[in-house]
Parts: structure tokens; C-alpha cells; sequence
């Protein structure tokens, strides 16, 4: 992909394999972590549009933007050229740290990571993420890269006053400690928390923002319920991952920034609270980490 180019992501309104459209949320908030440059689904089936129709699916839902997030220098790449395309997406751009150690390998970490910084000078580039550390898929022979990595992604952040989205797969207690050995950036969101109530007494502790992704209506995930229950309200983000983690009751189908009212109204309930009051409390959260979108 060249910098600038747009890829053309992929329409619900003609796959009909997507979730049907929610009722729109009655306070407009944003999606606060999604991946428009990849595709759906492998089936080749999606019908392709522009990015603005994308947008614009999700509007019509009660999302009023979105945060692009990059996980490679493509995606990042991609995430630049797409907050210049449409003044509803704010953008962020990091190496993800499966990535990391293939990068170190290859002798070509240190070379991406001087593009994400320089990426990041953009004024929509609001966050530094995802980065972090993921014992999930990466070995012990990968470890003391992605630590590197990880580290280095806060020196970004900090370095430019930009929000910090942490992955954070199987790695709770080294990516807590990582944050207080290096010092936590300003702003700190763990992107799909996955943790469980005790990780969310530390990120309530510390200031760090809690989002929630579809994976809190699963029914296997009593842990992240339990978190949410914990979870300081003033510091709770939510999110889509699209398009993956589609929510309740349509988990296993294509995920999309237009699905995430199905996650909110979730969340809504199991905290007992009225869902505009939810999504305003959302809302002013998620411009107090990333700024405004106007």
C-alpha cells in the first residue's frame, strides 16, 4: 500500500453476513479503537465503498467518529492518510508487539520505530498503540523484544504528549510494571481490556482508562463484567476492534464501527444506568484522552 492511498473498506447495507443495524444510542460517542484498513472477511463477498460510507453506517448509528489505530507501518500509514480523508477519525500508530520481535529479527525495529515517531507528529495522530506486550502469540524467545518495543512506544508518547494504547494479552502484571518502571505517560488506555477486577483496581489507582470491546457481553467473560463493575466510571472508553470481537448476539459475524451500540446498551445494564447517561459519562471520557475531533 503507498502512504497515501485509501484502501476502500467494506459496506454492511449489501453483506448480509454483517449484524443488522442497532438502534441508534440517543448521545453520540465514538468508536474508540477500530481498524478500517482491514477487511471483514475472507470470504470475498463484502461489496467495497468509500471510507465516508463507512463513516457514515456508523454515524447513522450514534457513533459519531472513530479512532484508526495502526498496528504496523501500513496500517499507521494508513491511519495518517485517513485522518486527513474524514474529520470524524482521529488516529494513532505503533508496531504491535507481535510484530516486534519479526522486526528484530530482521534487523529493521529500530528503522519502523523512527517512522511511527515521525508518523506521529501529525496533529490528528492523537495516541501512540497499539503496542504493549502479548505472551499469547509470541514466545520467550520474543519477549525481550517486545519489552523493548513496548518501551520505546512510551518514550513516543510521552515525548510527543500523546495518549498510550496498551494490547495486553497473558502479560498484566509486566505491562503494569513496565508502565511504573518507564513512567506511565499522561494518558494510558488499555485498548479491549481483558483483565479482571484486580487489574481494574490498578488502572482505577493510577488513572488509566478501561476500554471495553464486545468481549464484556460474552457469555465465558464473567471476569470483564466483574472489572466493569469496579472500573472508575470517569475512566471507562468503549470500543468495536472491528473487525474483530463482535458483540452479543452476533458474535462470530464481521465486526464494524456501526455495531458498537449493541456493546454500550451492554454495558449500560450490567452497570444499572441509564444509556445517555452512559454515553455522555463515554463521550467526555474519550475527549479527555484524545481531544476534540472538530
Amino acid at each position: 500500500m503507498h502512504s497515501h492511498q485509501i484502501p476502500r473498506p467494506y459496506q454492511r447495507e449489501e453483506s448480509p453476513h454483517f449484524p443488522p443495524a442497532p438502534e441508534p444510542l440517543p448521545v453520540p460517542v465514538y468508536d474508540n479503537h477500530t481498524h478500517f484498513d482491514m477487511p471483514s472477511s475472507g470470504s470475498g463477498v463484502d461489496a467495497v465503498v468509500a471510507l465516508k460510507d463507512a463513516l457514515d453506517a456508523a454515524e447513522a448509528a450514534g457513533v459519531a467518529g472513530a479512532v484508526q489505530v495502526g498496528c504496523d507501518l501500513p496500517s499507521s500509514r494508513f491511519a495518517v492518510a485517513a485522518v486527513d480523508a474524514d474529520p470524524r477519525l482521529l488516529g494513532a500508530v505503533a508496531i504491535h508487539p507481535n510484530d516486534a520481535p519479526e522486526l528484530a529479527a530482521a534487523g529493521l525495529l529500530e528503522a519502523a520505530l523512527e517512522e511511527i515517531d515521525a508518523l506521529a507528529a501529525h496533529p490528528r495522530i492523537r495516541a501512540i498503540g497499539e503496542t504493549g506486550l502479548d505472551y499469547f502469540r509470541t514466545g520467550a524467545e520474543g519477549v525481550a523484544d517486545q519489552h523493548y518495543s513496548f518501551r520505546r512506544h512510551i518514550e513516543i508518547a510521552k515525548s510527543r504528549s500523546l495518549a498510550l494504547q496498551i494490547h495486553d494479552r497473558d502479560a498484566h502484571a509486566d505491562v503494569v510494571a513496565t508502565l511504573h518502571a518507564e513512567g506511565a505517560p499522561e494518558r494510558v488506555v488499555f485498548h479491549c481490556f481483558s483483565g479482571d477486577a484486580e487489574l481494574a483496581k490498578i488502572c482505577n489507582e493510577n488513572g488509566w482508562y478501561m476500554s471495553f470491546a464486545g468481549t464484556v457481553t460474552f457469555k465465558n467473560a464473567q471476569n470483564l463484567r466483574d472489572a466493569l463493575a469496579v472500573a472508575d466510571p470517569a475512566l471507562l472508553l468503549v470500543e468495536t476492534d472491528a473487525p474483530y470481537l463482535t458483540p452479543h448476539p452476533h458474535r462470530g459475524r464481521p465486526n464494524a464501527s456501526y455495531v458498537m451500540p449493541y456493546t454500550l446498551r451492554s454495558m449500560a445494564s450490567l452497570l444499572g444506568r441509564d444509556v445517555a447517561d452512559l454515553a455522555v459519562q463515554i463521550n467526555a471520557n474519550t475527549h479527555a484522552v484524545y481531544g476534540s475531533w472538530g
